[in-house]
């Protein structure tokens, strides 16, 4: 009877993305419906004041406390 041998097309810790290629910024302005879709919210006009709010406090930095 054979043995199983786990998947190889499976998750594995050597098959982990490195932290240098994990990351949130693209280079790009990070506009307020970036931060109302990473936040998890809907699009309205009240998100997109609170995203307005949030990136003229805190500026691209917003996004980086959203996403790790």
């Amino acid at each position: 009877m054979p043995t199983s041998q786990p998947d190889a097309s499976g998750p594995s810790e050597d098959r982990a993305t490195p932290d240098a290629l994990l990351h949130t910024r693209t280079g790009t302005d990070v506009s307020p419906e970036d931060l109302v879709l990473a936040s998890g919210k809907d699009l309205t006009p009240k998100s997109l004041e609170w995203a307005r709010r949030k990136l003229a406090e805190e500026g691209p930095a917003a996004m980086e406390k959203l996403l790790p």
